[in-house]
This record gives C-alpha cells, structure tokens and sequence, in this order.
C-alpha cells in the first residue's frame, strides 16, 4: 500500500492531497472514454437485474390505463425554467389566459347574484347558498347591501376615509358554521375580509383586492382571491396574457410581497406563443409545504392518489439533469417530479431505472420518438405503486474499453504479462473506494464540494457566487457568469445564459425576481429540487470522506488499530450501515487481530454518526474546525436540508470481473502514399460494482494512473 499524488490536475492535487493505492502492482497507461460507446453502464435493481433487460413486471397497456389528468403538457411551449416549481399543477381552478371580459358577464352586486358568477363550480354554490342557510334573512340583505356599498364607493373612486368599515355578523358559538361563514362570504365576495373575534364574525374591505385592482382587471382580481381562499391543492391559477415585462414584473413583485409565504408565481409563454406578439402568462400556485397543515377529510386524502410511472431511460453522451430537464418539457412536468437510484455519468452510454410522477405509460409512449432526436430511449415503461429514491439499486454493471495502452515511463516488462498482474491484484485485494473525481465537478476554478461548504455554513450569497464563478474559457456560458458576477444584473446575464443552461437559468430567474440578498439567494436555492440541493453537501462530506481515508491509510496502512470503526454486518449495502452494525475496535481485538482492513468503515459527516477513536478522530475535528464548521449540526432549516451522515467502507472489491485483450489495426497514410498498418492494443473489461462505488477509481487502482 502507497500513496501517490494526482499527476494531470494540479489543481485537483492541491484539493485532495494524496490519494493511496492499496496494491503495489506496477500498472500501464491508457485512454478511457475515447467515445461514450467505450464506457457502458448500466444500473442494477434492488433485485439483482440489470435495468436494460426486458421487465417481467406487467408493461404499460393502453386499454388499463388510468385517465390523463389535465396537465401542462398540451403547452406548446414550455420553459425550461419550470424548475423553479417544486412540484407540478394537474388541476387548473381558474384560468383566465385567452379569454375577455364579455366571456364572464362580470357583475359582483348584480340584483339577481345567488352564484359568484357563470363559471362557478357546484361545490362553490354549495358554499354561498350556505348564506342563506346560516344567516338569516335581515342579516343577509344587510351583508349583501354592505358589500355592494364597498364597491360602489370604489367603482365612483371615492376614497374610503377614516377606519375601515365593518360590518358585524354577531356572535356566532357553533365554530364549524363560523368555518363556513367565513369561506362562503371570502367566495362570494372576495374583494371582502372576514375576521374573528370572540366567535364573532366581522366583514371588512379587502385593501389588497384593491390594490391589484390597479394592476390587473377587476375580474382577475375577483378570480385570483377566490383562488386563494379555495386553497384547493395542486392547482394553479392563471392571469390574462400580457406582452409588457414591466408589468408583469409589478404583478409577480404583488403576489410575492402580499402571498409569498402562501403561493409562488411563474411565468410562460402563451399557449398560442409567436415571435410577432410574444404574450407571457402568470400562473400562481401554493407552495408545496405551505398548505400540509389544512385538514383534509378521509375522502379527500383517498382521492389524491397519484400516478407513478416506472421505466429504462437509456442516454448518450447527455448530463444527467439535462435529460431529466428535457423530458420533463417534453412531458409537461416539472425535474422533480422525475426520481431515481443514482446519478449517471455524462461521458458513456448508461442504463437507469427512473419513475416519472403525474404522467401515466401512454403519455410516456408517445413521446419515445421525440426522445430519440436527443440521443435517449425510454422502455420497459410500465405503471408503479410509488416513486424511486437515491440508493435504491444493488449496484452498477460496466463495460469499459480502454484503448491505447502502454506501459508506464520507464517500465520495459511485456504490457501483456502488467495487465494480467494489475487486474487479478484487484480483484483478490480490492480498491480504495474514493469517491470519483466528477462527484466534485469538472471544473477547475470552482468544485461543488466549495459550494457545498458555504451552504453547511448558511452562506447562501456566497454559494450563488462560487455557483457563477466562470472558467478561463472564452464561451457564452462562461461571458454569462463573469457578467453576472460583476453586475449582479440577473436579468441581463439571463438574456446572456444559453437554454441548455437548466440550472444556472432556474437561479437567474429566481434572483431576478427576489433579489442578490441573502433572503433572494435562500430562495433561489428553491428553484432546484430537493436531490439537487443536497448534491452540493454531499459532494463536500465526500471531499473530506476521500482525505481522511488516505490519512488513514497513510498513518496506519492495512493493520486494525484500537479506535477505528469497523462493520459487523458482511452483507451490508455501501453508505446503507446502521449504527448498530458499526463497532468500536478496542486494545484486545487490535492484539488478537479479530477485524481485516476491508471491515473498517470512515464516517461521512452528518449529525447521527460517531467517530473513531484514534488520531483519526481528532484529524476530523481538526477539519471541522479549519473549515468554520466546529459548530455545526449538518441540519440547514432555510434550505431544508439535514444530514444525518452515514459509513463507507474504504476498500471495495469489482465483482464477476471479466476481460479480453483485443488488437486494434490503424492505417496510418505516409507522404510517398505508403500505408502502414500499426497495431494498438485495447482492454475490454466488465464488472459490478456496489451502489455509489466508482468505475473511474477502480481503474486508477488497476491502471495505477490517474484520469
């Protein structure tokens, strides 16, 4: 066992210090990912198939599927930049895009108004005969009278002066008919508040009714806040089209100030969207969280269940959250409406199981040919009970072709006889389980470990800032960032940034409407799922995780010492250990040599895991403490993100590993018009790994050279 230094990335050697070896074959160079075609992976279910065999499970069947719910898939444009929706909308309330005036007949204090008007639902006239049913006829006529009193005054303008009217229902004891009063009045007159006190009900003016009255139609107005008070989950509403940026700025700046606890605000390209009038839509939506509180009755919970989609996506050459972004278009969904096991890598042809919420097979079907254009195929597609999670596989299958191969600098031994070595070594003795260079980013200015550190310590504006530090590269994506960093103009640097861009458009989008301060930047945050936004932590507990096991590896080698951490359980699944299953090695097991070196485990940071108790221990809090984190408890409540942390083994070992040597012929054209035939020798190998074990580091161990 030695260690060596990371030769080709300087920058990547001065971040990760020395990465070990743990066997001391000589090893060969050699080129991977020549092509994607060279790098095949594909992904291991929690059953122990590989995900690009045909499934056994039932396949989609069009006659047994469950109706489409409506959704945003018929837009004929959708922007990328949905991601900053957590979750998607299958239920529209009131949509009043494309429509006039004329269509509603709007007439709020009309002598014959029982129903808020033409378009109201069953439910909601169910609400405000409940008026009449609960009020008696005096105190009815009198609401009705005080409501159109209040609009009278503001159709002629008239300003209110002094405090604002009231108008008293009396006291009303039964507290679920309160519950209802107060929906049922908000519902038929939304340009009214209902407050209560001391089981009394009192009807004021809706001030802010009246302010978005100067920003919008009056009808809009009057749909928005039944919207509102109807808190009907999962549905959105949506304003008029409008071709003026600053006015629909003013309409996003009113719902964010007044709802923003309560609602989101996004926009779109109009259904019939043309270059010559490009209308913009606002559709409002609550959020996710804000609403888990409302009581749902037992039929309403039953009567929510959604739809999950599981099947095989198989792409090429495409990043991850790229493909994810371009079938959620496609499917009229959001990111995060898709889950997964793990993520894949960009530079390879790989295999993934994948569930897609709200979007039932057929739909999924149809879209396999327009998948196809951008070098991804979907199948085994078939309906499930629930959706995938991070970790959710047994493991990953590679089939790698590493091509031009040499012996390393000074070593005359035959390559043939150095392959064979390296790959048995390997396999008897196992890798170092490091976590691969691209869990860090490929960039060499800003790694997402950095951006990781600077959320752990809640320093969200710092966060955007290094997520927008360009590379020396002359390209719009990178013009874009040292734009934005200068300016701190996301507006402009949005009209600069590329479409492919998902992630770094769904930020500028955000900040563009809440602003480069802390509070804007926590919300910007939010414009990336869940999985996305914990990626960053985890990547810096990863960073860590590799240099305390090359500090371990260098400071005790392959003995067991008293302190280390060690795993009992020989079956247990990577990052999977419970802490039951995890044991201190005490004095005696160290003299009785009880544990091997492919039993020790390091801790990846987090709140619920405990540490070694030897120089390993103190080298973590020593970390902890250089990095500003001595206080930290790995929960970041502003982003919602905890991290309980988890164990790593820190050797691993391929599994069914195969190989073949092969002879690669290249014709190569001299100047006299010579051919030469020249033959390079190629390595075919094929093995399993467990989940969140790297094909790239085990490589590095054969290979005993970095990538």
């Amino acid at each position: 066992m030695h260690c060596s230094r990371m030769e080709e990335d300087t920058d990547f050697r001065i971040r990760f210090s020395s990465l070990c070896f743990i066997n001391d074959h000589v090893g060969f160079h050699g080129t991977i990912k020549s092509s994607p075609s060279d790098f095949i992976v594909i992904e291991i279910d929690e059953q122990g198939e590989l995900v690009n065999k045909a499934s056994d499970k039932p396949v989609y069947n069009v006659s047994k599927v469950l109706p489409e719910p409506n959704s945003l898939a018929k837009k004929a444009k959708l922007d990328l930049q949905i991601l900053s929706f957590e979750e998607t909308s299958n239920q529209e309330v009131s949509t009043l895009a494309g429509s006039s005036s004329d269509d509603h007949n709007f007439v709020p204090c009309s002598e014959k108004e029982d129903t808020v008007r033409d378009r109201t639902s069953k439910g909601e006239e169910e609400d405000v005969d409940v008026l009449g049913s609960l009020l008696d006829e005096k105190t009815n006529e009198l609401l009705n009278q005080f409501a159109c009193d209040i609009k009278e005054k503001w159709d002629s303008q008239t300003e209110l002066i002094g405090p604002s009217p009231e108008f008293s229902l009396g006291r009303i004891l039964d507290k679920n008919q309160r519950a209802t009063l107060h929906s049922a009045i908000r519902q038929k007159f939304p340009f009214l508040i209902t407050v209560g006190k001391n089981n009394e009900i009192v009807v004021r003016p809706n001030l802010e009714y009246k302010e978005l009255c100067h920003l919008v139609s009056e009808e809009e107005a009057f749909e928005f806040f039944k919207y509102l008070d109807a808190k009907k989950e999962n549905s959105k509403f949506t304003f008029k089209p409008d071709t003026n940026k600053e006015h629909r700025k003013a309409v996003h700046h009113f719902v964010n100030k007044k709802f923003g606890n309560l609602v989101e605000t996004k926009s779109f390209p109009e259904l019939n969207y043309s270059a010559d009038s490009p209308s913009v839509v606002i559709t409002v939506r609550f959020r996710v969280k804000a609403h888990k509180h409302w009581k749902r009755s037992l039929h309403e919970c039953q009567g929510r269940k959604d739809i999950y989609t599981a099947f095989t996506l198989r792409k090429e050459n495409l990043e991850m959250f790229e493909a994810v972004g371009f079938l959620a278009v496609k499917l009229g969904v959001i990111p995060s409406d898709f889950s997964y096991a793990g993520l894949k890598d960009k530079k390879a042809i790989t295999y993934q199981a994948m569930v897609v919420r709200k979007v039932t097979p057929e739909r999924l079907k149809n879209i396999e040919k327009e998948v196809e254009k951008k070098r991804m195929n979907v199948f085994n597609i078939r309906s499930v009970e629930d959706s995938l999670r991070l970790g959710q596989l047994k493991g990953n299958h590679f089939d790698i072709v590493i091509r031009n191969l040499k012996n390393q600098i000074n070593d005359s031994a035959n390559l043939r006889e150095r392959i064979l070595e390296a790959i048995e070594n390997v396999k008897n003795k196992g890798f170092v389980n490091y976590y691969g260079p691209q869990r860090f980013g490929m960039g060499r200015k800003v790694h997402t470990d950095q951006i990781g550190l600077a959320l752990l310590k809640s320093e969200t504006v710092k966060a955007v800032k290094l997520f927008f530090t360009p590379e020396d590269l002359d390209d719009p994506v990178n013009r874009a960032k040292k734009y934005f960093l200068q300016t701190e103009d996301a507006k402009g640097t949005l009209s600069l940034m590329p479409e492919f861009k998902v992630r770094e458009r769904a930020l500028l989008e955000s900040l563009h409407r809440f602003g480069v301060t802390e509070e804007g930047c926590i919300q910007a945050w939010f414009s990336f799922p869940h999985s996305m936004r914990i990626f960053y932590v985890h990547a810096y507990s990863s960073k860590i995780w590799n240099e305390a096991v090359s500090y371990r590896l260098a400071t005790y080698g392959s003995r067991v010492v008293e302190g280390d951490l060690v795993c009992l359980d020989e079956d247990a699944d990577n990052e999977q250990l419970p802490s039951s299953k995890v044991h201190l090695v005490t004095e005696e097991e160290e003299s009785a040599n009880t544990y091997a070196i492919h039993q020790v485990v390091l801790p990846v940071l987090g709140y619920n895991i405990q540490y070694p108790k030897n120089k390993l221990g103190q080298w973590y809090q020593e970390v902890l403490s250089r990095d500003g984190l001595q206080t930290c408890k790995f929960k970041i409540p502003t982003l919602k993100l905890n991290v309980p942390g988890c164990y790593r083994k820190i050797l691993k070992h391929p599994c069914n590993l195969s190989y073949q040597l092969m002879e690669d012929h290249v014709t190569d054209v001299k100047k006299e018009g010579s051919h030469i035939d020249e033959a390079t020798l190629s390595l075919l190998i094929s093995f399993d790994l467990d989940a969140s074990c790297y094909a790239t580091v085990c490589l590095r161990e054969i290979m005993k050279h970095d990538f």
